[in-house]
């Protein structure tokens, strides 16, 4: 059997796979996740006299800590399967990966096993995190610097 004759039967029995319902439970997941971080800024925004600008702060916080709990929980794992990308896009998506790794690894340790694993797919979002904001302020601060924009 030649490759190309194989390719054909190989496509004919692939099943194939529903993009536009994948990518609809991902936008709804998504927005789901970002609807209840909206009512956590406007819950901090009301009770505790945060502006919007300062709100943001506790809100990203609180999510990470809601994501925590559900991956801890087993839950998050059942969003993840549902909405895909949806639920690893958002900030959720980070706390999860922490959890999970440290979840994964709790047989090894804490020390090696938690503490050395947690980090690790996390790490380079913090780095890259990290490092892309001083590059921003590094821009902001040369052009205000020059007179090209004000700040």
């Amino acid at each position: 059997m030649d490759k190309q004759k194989y390719a054909k039967i190989e496509q004919s029995i692939t099943p194939k796979k529903p993009l536009l319902k994948n990518c609809i439970k991902a936008f709804l997941t998504g927005g789901f996740i970002c609807l209840i971080a909206q009512f956590i800024a406007v819950f901090y925004m009301l009770f505790f006299n945060f502006t919007e600008r300062t709100a943001s702060n506790p809100t990203v916080a609180t999510m990470i800590f809601i994501s925590m709990l559900l991956t801890g929980f087993g839950v998050y794992k059942k969003i993840g399967q549902f909405g895909g990308a949806g639920g690893a896009v958002p900030i959720t998506g980070f706390g999860n990966a922490v959890v999970s790794a440290a979840i994964e690894h709790k047989s090894e340790g804490f020390v090696l096993g938690v503490g050395g694993n947690m980090f690790k797919l996390a790490g380079s979002v913090i780095l890259f995190g990290v490092f892309s904001a001083f590059l921003v302020a590094l821009v902001k601060t040369i052009l205000v610097k020059l007179g090209v924009v004000s700040w």
